[in-house]
């Protein structure tokens, strides 16, 4: 893994997210022993449409559950869409019951 890339190592993190679990860009910085750089993540979710192998950035949101990258999925509605299929429950952007199901990488993959 050290050869790869920050982008990369991120998709690679984003990949293992279960279906139906979310995380947020500042859980997979931590994981990546990057804590100051979520922004750095949220930068790699919005070029992730543009790599060979899938990336499933709809399942990465904010610290308080908010759908604040849905602006760069193709339309406003597109990740809530995504993650109702997930069957996860969204309401004003914000997942509820965030907590039920958010996936920390930290304790996910040791």
């Amino acid at each position: 893994m050290l050869n790869k890339s920050f982008f990369e190592r991120v998709y690679d993190v984003v990949r293992q997210i279960p279906c139906g679990n979310v995380t947020s860009y500042g859980a997979i910085a931590r994981y990546l022993g990057s804590g100051m750089s979520a922004r750095m993540v949220g930068w790699a979710m919005n070029q992730s449409h543009h790599v060979k192998d899938p990336v499933p950035a709809h399942r990465v949101v904010n610290r308080n559950g908010k759908l604040t990258g849905k602006n760069h999925f193709g339309g406003p509605s597109t990740m809530q869409q995504l993650l109702e299929a997930e069957g996860i429950h969204i309401e004003n952007d914000t997942i509820l019951d965030f907590e039920k199901h958010f996936w920390d990488p930290m304790r996910e993959l040791k």
